[in-house]
């Protein structure tokens, strides 16, 4: 990856610690102004600075339009180990001070949050022997669609599986109080807590489960990261209650877990570009906007860096007629519109994390059609300007097509699909010719998902009835001559949308009543106290946020259907005033 970012064209890299951010704010405003737009408690609807660079510790100033700012958990970081509480980011690395301040003096309102991470161990020391082989999926699918191979497909590294004891839970029970991490002032991650919490919250449990993860090839590396019991107990502590675990009698502790408490600011400070309201040309992307885990930082790694990108193109280019280009995605387009919505709407109590549960729409924000859903957008906007994506795209669609003109094809009656079916009665009896996709569609027929198992896997838990029918049950390549010749790749996304058909066409309708509602945008100067109709708590709220659209602002807790129609009905008053 470094050698990628050195060698990219029209990248320059530069190392150094960013002290403080640089603003220029308004020359019309008199102090008291800027004081006043400095210390709301929401981002001002007209932003009370632009950023022009950033000064780094060193003194050296660097003159930017455009800032990104992703901080990690080194803002303000603080590690924990035991009772010992030292400044850093993360282990062995300095935290960032001076920004904190910078960004408090830019009236930014900043909250504390916490994790961790587990201790890590040599897997030469550990007894692999004694625990259940977890082995990687087969076939390997690869994280993008340009590739159809992953590296080393044939030659995966295994996890193990192991678990906490009783004695474990005791060791750590004796010594909550030598840990100044649980606190219960600074929020945690609720849905990957650490050790000590899982054992005061779930008292009942003798176990909890380990999965041993090499950190690497092991002819890379030695170290095994330990997941599930992230903690920040005293180092002896640590090593004791590990040498008690099954297979870890012996163990040898490379680095023990920690605790690190990071500053945050109010993710409702943001625009959907992630874009902060206050500032004009800054950004923030990752923990910094109250979310946790890798994914989510980089998938706002991505969305902040494209807006700051096609806006500073923007500003350079000689003609600068229309709107700036931004890459904006809502909650149907896929879950990390669900993550900024989320974030932009209803802030943050506790490090955020994206679930399959948080998104309406789970059913078509699936990982296999990503590419249909925001390949040709991305490529609109500059983004991918590799024309082979693109003729790959048009090739994975025109082969989906053929397949389900394939599969419509193979049509037979009732009884006829009866005898191919093995007698299943369930078929009916209706005299209707029927053709194979719509046996799928009604879960008669199934392709099968892991070429080596007859298995169904990666569905829903509300299609499971339907896909029980075709388990053991005929294949499609058992019906439908020429099936087997497609593209395992092809015929597993055609199969799945045939799967869904009724919940996908029910999500679209449910999907453009939501894009109404977002077209219809709201006033960034709106005044919701003259809207008379609206509760005190509705306009505070209202006001906080300052949705950017008609949907933005029902997504807000506390907001009545009475309260929405009396701004529907403002917003289309002052459209036709």
């Amino acid at each position: 990856m470094l050698q990628t970012l050195e060698s990219y064209p029209g990248l320059d890299l530069r190392a150094g610690s960013v002290a403080d951010i640089l603003l220029e704010r308004p020359t019309d405003l008199d102090e008291r102004s800027l004081k006043r737009l400095a210390s709301q408690d929401s981002a001002s609807a007209v932003a009370a600075a632009t950023v022009t660079g950033v000064r780094l510790e060193s003194g050296e100033i660097i003159r930017a339009r455009k800032v990104v700012i992703t901080t990690g958990t080194f803002l303000g970081g603080e590690i924990h180990i035991g009772l010992k509480a030292f400044p850093s980011g993360r282990k062995g690395e300095a935290a960032s001070t001076g920004l904190s301040k910078s960004l408090k003096d830019a009236g930014f309102r900043l909250g504390r949050m916490k994790t961790g991470t587990p201790p890590r161990l040599a897997g030469s020391t550990i007894d692999f022997s004694r625990m259940p082989k977890q082995l990687g999926d087969m076939p390997v699918t690869p994280f993008s669609f340009v590739h159809d191979s992953v590296p080393y497909a044939n030659d995966q590294v295994a996890c193990y599986q192991t678990h906490t004891t009783p004695a474990v839970h005791k060791v750590i029970e004796a010594n909550f109080d030598q840990s100044i991490h649980i606190r219960e002032t600074v929020r945690g991650p609720r849905y990957c807590p650490s050790l000590e919490s899982k054992i005061k919250r779930f008292s009942e449990k003798d176990s909890h489960v380990i999965w041993l993860e090499p950190e690497g090839l092991p002819e890379h590396t030695d170290v095994v990261y330990p997941n599930g019991i992230s903690n920040t107990m005293p180092e002896d502590i640590q090593l004791k209650f590990l040498r008690l675990i099954p297979g870890l009698e012996n163990v040898t502790m490379t680095q023990p877990g920690y605790g690190v408490e990071y500053d945050h600011i109010d993710p409702r400070e943001l625009k959907r570009t992630l874009e902060t309201k206050r500032v004009t040309g800054l950004y923030m992307a990752g923990q910094i906007n109250g979310t946790t885990g890798y994914e989510e930082a980089a998938a706002q790694g991505i969305l902040a860096g494209a807006n700051a990108g096609l806006a500073a193109g923007h500003d350079k280019a000689p003609d600068r007629a229309g709107e700036t280009p931004q890459l904006v995605l809502d909650r149907s387009d896929g879950y990390l519109g669900v993550l900024i919505d989320d974030l932009i709407t209803r802030g943050v109590e506790e490090p955020y994390r994206v679930f399959t549960a948080r998104s309406e729409y789970r059913l078509s924000s699936r990982a296999d059609n990503a590419d249909i859903r925001l390949t040709r957008r991305a490529a609109a906007l500059g983004l991918i300007r590799d024309t082979s994506r693109l003729a790959r795209l048009d090739a994975v669609e025109a082969d989906m097509a053929q397949a389900q003109a394939l599969l419509s094809q193979v049509v037979h009656l009732p009884h006829e699909w009866e005898a191919k079916l093995g007698g299943d009665r369930r078929v009916g009896r209706n005299g209707a010719r029927t053709s194979a996709l719509d046996m799928i569609q009604k879960g008669f027929l199934a392709e099968d998902m892991s070429a080596d198992s007859r298995q169904p896997e990666n569905i829903a838990p509300e299609l499971m009835p339907k896909a029980r029918k075709c388990t053991g049950g005929p294949r499609i390549s058992d019906i439908v001559p020429g099936w087997a010749d497609v593209p395992l790749n092809i015929r597993r996304r055609v199969a799945t949308e045939a799967m869904y058909h009724g919940y996908l066409r029910q999500q679209q309708l449910e999907a453009n009543t939501f894009k109404r509602e977002e077209s219809l945008r709201l006033p960034v100067d709106i005044d919701y106290s003259q809207i008379r109709v609206l509760s005190r708590e509705e306009v505070d709220r209202l006001s906080r946020v300052r949705p950017d659209t008609l949907g933005a602002a029902r997504r807000i807790g506390g907001i009545t259907p009475g309260g929405m129609l009396a701004l529907l009905k403002h917003v289309r008053r002052a459209a036709d005033a």
